[in-house]
Protein backbone atom coordinates (compact mmCIF):
# COMPACT_ATOMS: atom_id res chain seq x y z
CA UNK A 1 0.00 0.00 0.00
CA UNK A 2 1.48 3.32 -1.08
CA UNK A 3 -0.87 6.00 0.29
CA UNK A 4 -3.16 6.64 3.23
CA UNK A 5 -5.98 7.28 0.75
CA UNK A 6 -5.76 3.58 -0.10
CA UNK A 7 -6.14 2.86 3.61
CA UNK A 8 -9.27 5.03 3.67
CA UNK A 9 -10.73 2.96 0.81
CA UNK A 10 -9.93 -0.20 2.74
CA UNK A 11 -11.68 1.15 5.85
CA UNK A 12 -14.71 2.10 3.77
CA UNK A 13 -14.97 -1.47 2.46
CA UNK A 14 -15.72 -2.97 5.91
CA UNK A 15 -18.82 -2.47 8.10
CA UNK A 16 -18.69 0.72 10.22
CA UNK A 17 -17.12 0.30 13.65
CA UNK A 18 -18.43 1.70 16.91
CA UNK A 19 -15.97 4.17 18.40
CA UNK A 20 -16.17 5.28 22.05
CA UNK A 21 -14.69 8.76 22.59
CA UNK A 22 -13.67 9.81 26.12
CA UNK A 23 -14.38 13.52 26.72
CA UNK A 24 -15.49 14.30 23.19
CA UNK A 25 -15.94 18.05 23.75
CA UNK A 26 -12.95 19.02 21.61
CA UNK A 27 -13.08 20.76 18.23
CA UNK A 28 -10.46 18.76 16.30
CA UNK A 29 -11.81 15.48 17.71
CA UNK A 30 -15.38 16.32 16.65
CA UNK A 31 -14.15 17.40 13.21
CA UNK A 32 -12.32 14.09 12.77
CA UNK A 33 -15.36 12.12 13.95
CA UNK A 34 -17.61 14.06 11.56
CA UNK A 35 -15.34 13.28 8.60
CA UNK A 36 -15.18 9.62 9.61
CA UNK A 37 -18.98 9.52 9.68
CA UNK A 38 -19.11 11.05 6.20
CA UNK A 39 -16.87 8.21 5.04
CA UNK A 40 -19.32 5.77 6.63
CA UNK A 41 -16.67 4.04 8.71
CA UNK A 42 -17.74 4.74 12.30
CA UNK A 43 -20.74 4.93 14.61
CA UNK A 44 -19.66 7.27 17.42
CA UNK A 45 -20.49 7.08 21.12
CA UNK A 46 -19.50 10.42 22.62
CA UNK A 47 -18.87 10.64 26.37
CA UNK A 48 -18.63 13.98 28.15
CA UNK A 49 -20.49 17.17 28.99
CA UNK A 50 -23.41 16.86 26.58
CA UNK A 51 -24.30 20.60 26.42
CA UNK A 52 -20.65 21.45 25.70
CA UNK A 53 -20.44 18.84 22.94
CA UNK A 54 -23.69 20.03 21.35
CA UNK A 55 -22.69 23.72 21.55
CA UNK A 56 -19.25 23.05 20.09
CA UNK A 57 -20.70 20.96 17.28
CA UNK A 58 -23.17 23.72 16.43
CA UNK A 59 -20.38 26.33 16.37
CA UNK A 60 -18.37 24.11 13.99
CA UNK A 61 -21.36 23.30 11.79
CA UNK A 62 -21.16 19.62 12.64
CA UNK A 63 -24.23 17.42 12.72
CA UNK A 64 -24.43 14.98 15.60
CA UNK A 65 -27.07 12.93 13.86
CA UNK A 66 -26.02 9.30 14.11
CA UNK A 67 -23.99 9.91 17.29
CA UNK A 68 -24.89 8.54 20.69
CA UNK A 69 -24.22 11.15 23.41
CA UNK A 70 -23.73 9.98 26.99
CA UNK A 71 -23.52 12.53 29.78
CA UNK A 72 -20.44 12.21 31.97
CA UNK A 73 -18.84 15.06 33.87
CA UNK A 74 -15.44 13.97 35.16
CA UNK A 75 -12.45 12.85 33.07
CA UNK A 76 -12.22 9.66 35.13
CA UNK A 77 -15.85 8.75 34.45
CA UNK A 78 -15.48 9.51 30.75
CA UNK A 79 -12.43 7.29 30.46
CA UNK A 80 -14.01 4.49 32.50
CA UNK A 81 -17.24 4.51 30.49
CA UNK A 82 -15.53 4.67 27.09
CA UNK A 83 -13.06 1.90 27.91
CA UNK A 84 -15.76 -0.25 29.54
CA UNK A 85 -17.89 0.06 26.40
CA UNK A 86 -15.11 -1.59 24.40
CA UNK A 87 -14.30 -4.11 27.12
CA UNK A 88 -17.95 -5.24 27.23
CA UNK A 89 -18.34 -5.45 23.45
CA UNK A 90 -20.48 -2.32 23.04
CA UNK A 91 -17.79 -0.58 20.97
CA UNK A 92 -14.87 -1.66 18.79
CA UNK A 93 -12.43 1.24 19.21
CA UNK A 94 -11.68 3.67 22.03
CA UNK A 95 -10.45 7.22 21.38
CA UNK A 96 -8.94 9.81 23.70
CA UNK A 97 -10.61 13.21 23.63
CA UNK A 98 -9.82 16.01 26.10
CA UNK A 99 -9.04 13.57 28.90
CA UNK A 100 -5.41 13.55 30.03
CA UNK A 101 -3.22 10.69 28.82
CA UNK A 102 -2.51 9.52 32.39
CA UNK A 103 -6.21 9.21 33.25
CA UNK A 104 -6.97 7.57 29.92
CA UNK A 105 -4.19 4.98 30.23
CA UNK A 106 -5.13 4.14 33.81
CA UNK A 107 -8.56 3.20 32.48
CA UNK A 108 -7.02 1.15 29.66
CA UNK A 109 -4.88 -0.77 32.17
CA UNK A 110 -7.60 -1.34 34.75
CA UNK A 111 -7.48 -5.00 35.77
CA UNK A 112 -11.25 -5.36 36.14
CA UNK A 113 -12.72 -3.68 33.05
CA UNK A 114 -9.71 -2.37 31.12
CA UNK A 115 -8.21 -3.52 27.82
CA UNK A 116 -4.85 -4.89 28.94
CA UNK A 117 -3.46 -8.12 27.53
CA UNK A 118 -0.26 -10.07 28.10
CA UNK A 119 1.46 -7.75 25.62
CA UNK A 120 3.24 -4.47 26.29
CA UNK A 121 1.35 -1.41 25.06
CA UNK A 122 3.26 0.38 22.30
CA UNK A 123 2.86 3.31 19.95
CA UNK A 124 2.61 2.64 16.22
CA UNK A 125 2.63 5.41 13.62
CA UNK A 126 1.91 4.80 9.95
CA UNK A 127 3.48 7.41 7.65
CA UNK A 128 2.92 8.50 4.08
CA UNK A 129 6.20 10.27 3.24
CA UNK A 130 6.55 12.15 -0.06
CA UNK A 131 10.12 10.88 -0.52
CA UNK A 132 9.36 7.20 0.20
CA UNK A 133 7.74 4.74 -2.19
CA UNK A 134 5.18 3.19 0.19
CA UNK A 135 3.64 3.48 3.64
CA UNK A 136 6.04 2.85 6.51
CA UNK A 137 5.36 2.22 10.19
CA UNK A 138 7.46 3.66 13.02
CA UNK A 139 7.59 2.27 16.56
CA UNK A 140 7.86 3.20 19.45
CA UNK A 141 7.71 6.99 19.59
CA UNK A 142 5.55 7.65 22.64
CA UNK A 143 5.06 4.81 25.13
CA UNK A 144 8.17 2.83 26.10
CA UNK A 145 11.09 4.97 27.21
CA UNK A 146 13.99 2.51 27.18
CA UNK A 147 12.59 -0.90 26.23
CA UNK A 148 14.63 -3.99 27.02
CA UNK A 149 14.93 -6.92 24.62
CA UNK A 150 11.72 -8.63 25.76
CA UNK A 151 9.75 -5.39 25.50
CA UNK A 152 11.13 -4.88 21.99
CA UNK A 153 9.82 -8.34 21.10
CA UNK A 154 6.32 -7.21 22.14
CA UNK A 155 6.74 -3.87 20.35
CA UNK A 156 7.75 -5.67 17.17
CA UNK A 157 4.89 -8.17 17.31
CA UNK A 158 2.41 -5.34 17.90
CA UNK A 159 3.76 -3.52 14.85
CA UNK A 160 3.52 -6.62 12.69
CA UNK A 161 -0.12 -7.20 13.67
CA UNK A 162 -1.01 -3.64 12.70
CA UNK A 163 0.83 -3.88 9.36
CA UNK A 164 -0.54 -7.22 8.16
CA UNK A 165 -3.42 -5.51 6.32
CA UNK A 166 -1.18 -2.79 4.88
CA UNK A 167 1.68 -4.75 3.34
CA UNK A 168 1.70 -7.21 0.48
CA UNK A 169 3.31 -10.33 1.88
CA UNK A 170 5.61 -10.51 4.89
CA UNK A 171 6.45 -7.08 6.39
CA UNK A 172 10.09 -6.05 6.14
CA UNK A 173 11.45 -4.87 9.49
CA UNK A 174 14.53 -2.74 10.11
CA UNK A 175 15.85 -2.78 13.67
CA UNK A 176 17.53 0.59 13.94
CA UNK A 177 20.81 1.61 15.55
CA UNK A 178 23.38 4.29 14.71
CA UNK A 179 25.50 1.85 12.69
CA UNK A 180 25.29 -1.50 10.94
CA UNK A 181 28.17 -2.85 13.02
CA UNK A 182 27.21 -5.20 15.85
CA UNK A 183 28.67 -3.81 19.04
CA UNK A 184 28.38 -5.87 22.22
CA UNK A 185 28.67 -2.82 24.46
CA UNK A 186 25.90 -0.94 22.64
CA UNK A 187 22.44 -2.16 23.77
CA UNK A 188 20.71 -0.80 20.65
CA UNK A 189 23.10 -2.65 18.37
CA UNK A 190 23.12 -5.89 20.38
CA UNK A 191 19.33 -5.96 20.72
CA UNK A 192 18.89 -5.29 17.00
CA UNK A 193 21.16 -8.21 16.15
CA UNK A 194 19.32 -10.55 18.53
CA UNK A 195 15.92 -9.46 17.23
CA UNK A 196 17.08 -10.00 13.66
CA UNK A 197 18.23 -13.51 14.56
CA UNK A 198 14.90 -14.21 16.31
CA UNK A 199 13.03 -13.05 13.22
CA UNK A 200 15.05 -15.35 10.97
CA UNK A 201 14.07 -18.26 13.24
CA UNK A 202 10.37 -17.43 13.00
CA UNK A 203 10.02 -16.14 16.56
CA UNK A 204 8.49 -12.82 15.51
CA UNK A 205 5.94 -14.13 13.02
CA UNK A 206 5.89 -14.12 9.24
CA UNK A 207 8.40 -11.32 8.70
CA UNK A 208 11.61 -10.44 6.91
CA UNK A 209 14.01 -8.56 9.18
CA UNK A 210 17.51 -7.21 9.49
CA UNK A 211 19.49 -5.27 12.02
CA UNK A 212 21.25 -3.39 13.24
CA UNK A 213 20.64 -0.96 10.42
CA UNK A 214 21.19 2.79 10.39
CA UNK A 215 18.23 4.77 9.11
CA UNK A 216 19.81 5.58 5.75
CA UNK A 217 20.46 1.93 4.96
CA UNK A 218 16.97 0.93 6.05
CA UNK A 219 15.18 3.31 3.68
CA UNK A 220 17.69 3.93 0.87
CA UNK A 221 18.93 1.13 -1.40
CA UNK A 222 21.53 3.54 -2.79
CA UNK A 223 22.92 4.30 0.67
CA UNK A 224 22.98 0.60 1.54
CA UNK A 225 24.80 -0.27 -1.68
CA UNK A 226 27.33 2.50 -1.06
CA UNK A 227 28.01 1.00 2.38
CA UNK A 228 28.29 -2.49 0.92
CA UNK A 229 25.23 -3.80 2.81
CA UNK A 230 23.41 -6.69 1.18
CA UNK A 231 19.92 -7.23 2.58
CA UNK A 232 16.36 -7.79 1.39
CA UNK A 233 15.23 -5.09 3.84
CA UNK A 234 17.49 -2.18 2.87
CA UNK A 235 15.72 0.47 0.84
CA UNK A 236 12.38 -1.29 1.23
CA UNK A 237 11.55 -1.37 4.96
CA UNK A 238 7.89 -1.53 6.02
CA UNK A 239 8.55 -1.19 9.75
CA UNK A 240 11.21 0.81 11.58
CA UNK A 241 11.80 -0.36 15.17
CA UNK A 242 13.60 2.34 17.12
CA UNK A 243 15.90 1.52 20.04
CA UNK A 244 14.26 3.99 22.43
CA UNK A 245 11.71 6.76 22.81
CA UNK A 246 14.20 9.58 22.18
CA UNK A 247 15.11 8.38 18.69
CA UNK A 248 11.55 7.30 17.96
CA UNK A 249 9.99 10.58 19.04
CA UNK A 250 12.58 12.70 17.24
CA UNK A 251 12.10 10.72 14.03
CA UNK A 252 8.30 10.91 14.36
CA UNK A 253 8.34 14.70 14.71
CA UNK A 254 11.00 15.13 12.02
CA UNK A 255 8.82 13.25 9.55
CA UNK A 256 5.76 15.26 10.58
CA UNK A 257 7.28 18.75 10.56
CA UNK A 258 10.28 18.60 8.22
CA UNK A 259 9.09 15.99 5.72
CA UNK A 260 5.40 17.08 5.88
CA UNK A 261 4.37 13.44 6.14
CA UNK A 262 0.78 12.38 6.70
CA UNK A 263 0.40 10.05 9.64
CA UNK A 264 -1.99 7.74 11.46
CA UNK A 265 -1.04 6.81 15.02
CA UNK A 266 -2.45 4.29 17.49
CA UNK A 267 -1.64 2.43 20.68
CA UNK A 268 -1.23 -1.29 20.03
CA UNK A 269 -1.06 -4.27 22.36
CA UNK A 270 -4.54 -3.91 23.90
CA UNK A 271 -7.73 -5.87 23.27
CA UNK A 272 -8.81 -3.24 20.72
CA UNK A 273 -7.23 -0.38 18.77
CA UNK A 274 -6.68 2.77 20.85
CA UNK A 275 -6.72 6.19 19.18
CA UNK A 276 -4.47 8.31 21.37
CA UNK A 277 -3.41 11.36 19.40
CA UNK A 278 -1.60 14.47 20.58
CA UNK A 279 -3.45 17.71 21.25
CA UNK A 280 -1.15 19.22 18.60
CA UNK A 281 -2.28 16.74 15.94
CA UNK A 282 -4.45 18.12 13.15
CA UNK A 283 -8.02 16.96 12.53
CA UNK A 284 -6.69 15.13 9.45
CA UNK A 285 -4.16 13.18 11.53
CA UNK A 286 -6.90 12.30 14.01
CA UNK A 287 -9.13 11.17 11.13
CA UNK A 288 -6.36 9.04 9.62
CA UNK A 289 -5.73 7.49 13.03
CA UNK A 290 -9.42 6.56 13.21
CA UNK A 291 -9.13 5.05 9.73
CA UNK A 292 -6.12 2.97 10.80
CA UNK A 293 -8.07 1.78 13.86
CA UNK A 294 -11.08 0.79 11.74
CA UNK A 295 -8.89 -1.32 9.46
CA UNK A 296 -7.46 -3.11 12.49
CA UNK A 297 -10.62 -3.42 14.62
Amino acid sequence: MKTLNELIKQAASVPPRKIAVAMAGDGPVLEAIAEAMKLGIVKPILYGDRPRIETLAEELGISLSGCTLIQSQTPEDCARMAVSAVSHGKADIVMKGLVSTDVFLRAILNKEWGLRTASVLSHVALFEIPAYHKLILLTDAAMNIAPDLQQKVHITRNAVRFMEKVTDGAPKIAFLAHSEKIMAGNPASADAALLSAMAKRGQLGNVIADGPLALDGAISAEAAAHKGIESTVTGDADILVCPGIQSGNALYKSLTYFAKARTAALIAGAKAPIVLTSRADSPENKLLSIVFAVVNA
